[in-house]
């Protein structure tokens, strides 16, 4: 198999109807944040204990295509022995993997960000593929204030995520292409919409000069959304309306599938924003999916608080909460089903 159909192969198994991919790619910081909460202690043992019990989520297989994977976990095992990898391949879910390297301050453009991990990143993808991943992700990140994102900020994050997806589809792997334009502050539903224009139009103008197949990408954006300080909250269908509008705007028709992060929002908003859209759009080029990490596994954590007997109860929540998002791919959610059982 060329290089080309090992792309096309694998987008054909990431992006299908009803389908979406589960973020399970915490950083060791961030993991322990999301444990504290629930009482569980971040070891190597509880994470390879609580990865295990998400990927072997009996049928999960049928509304999840793709798992997003931290490094470590990789080269982890689940109960019976089998490495992590090849128990959601198992499930037909490919496996991938987070190669960013973390956020510093950007030089030059005070209040903005920039990621790191370019270095290296062939010969990484290379021992990756060896251990069962087939796509990527890396996340750049923009702070909306008065100031930012500064347009260095904005070509400086897009050049990166372009380099990174030239990268990984020379080496075979499917790029997910996540530019996140936060949800903190107070910044109005308006000021998110045309900063979320200016970084998508970058993006695609970055990926174009690095000649990147647009066709082998996933995108996973944020939503439009006001700041989470604002005091007026937007509806499903507002965020919905701002959302598609800006996507129609600047992401060309060769993008198979959008996969939305949830980006701080709760589960049920995450699931009803991406139901409005895909209710009241139904003629776009792409898909409208979602790949969501707080956004699916916190009932996950809430019902598993750490304790190896409640892995049934904690399997059932990522099902119950997969199968409302996929219903949602097809604008077929109905907020009374949150209170079914």
């Amino acid at each position: 198999m060329n290089i080309e159909e090992e792309l096309q192969a694998t987008i054909a198994d990431m992006v299908q109807p009803g389908k979406g991919i589960l973020a399970a790619d915490e950083s060791l910081p961030t993991i322990a944040k999301r444990f504290k909460p629930v009482g569980a202690e971040s070891t190597e043992e509880t994470r390879r204990d609580y990865r295990s019990l998400l990927f072997s989520t009996p049928e999960i297989g049928e509304f999840i295509s793709g798992v997003i994977l931290f490094e470590e976990t990789l080269g982890q095992r689940g109960d019976d022995g089998t490495l992590l990898p090849e128990v959601l391949s198992r499930q037909h879910i490919v496996p991938g993997i987070k190669v960013d390297k973390g956020k510093i301050p950007l030089a030059g453009a005070p209040g903005d960000e920039i990621t790191q991990g370019l270095d290296g990143l062939a010969e990484r993808l290379r021992v990756y593929k060896g251990q069962g991943a087939r796509f990527a992700k890396w996340r750049e990140v923009y702070a909306i204030s008065a100031h930012n994102p500064s347009q260095l900020g904005i070509d400086a994050n897009a050049e990166m995520l372009a380099r990174y997806a030239a990268v990984c589809q020379e080496e075979g792997f499917v790029p997910i292409v996540e530019p996140e334009v936060l949800i903190d502050g107070d910044h109005s539903l308006e000021r998110c919409l045309e900063v979320t224009e200016a970084v998508l139009h970058a993006v695609f103008h970055a990926l174009h000069r690095h000649r990147v197949t647009l066709e082998y990408i996933v995108l996973k954006p944020s939503m439009v959304l006001p700041g989470k300080l604002h005091p007026s909250q937007a509806t499903p269908e507002r965020v919905a309306a701002a959302t598609v509008k800006v996507l129609r705007r600047t992401v060309p028709a060769a993008v198979p599938s959008i996969n939305f992060l949830s980006g701080g929002l709760g589960p049920i908003e995450a699931t009803a924003n991406l139901n409005a859209m895909n209710a009241m759009f139904s003629r776009l080029p792409w898909e409208l999916s979602f790949s969501y990490g707080r956004a699916l596994q916190q009932p996950v954590l809430q019902a598993w608080a750490g304790r190896a007997e409640n892995r049934t109860p904690a399997q059932q929540a990522l099902h119950r909460r997969a199968r409302l998002n996929s219903l949602a791919r097809y604008g077929k959610y109905q907020p009374e089903m949150e209170k079914e059982t």
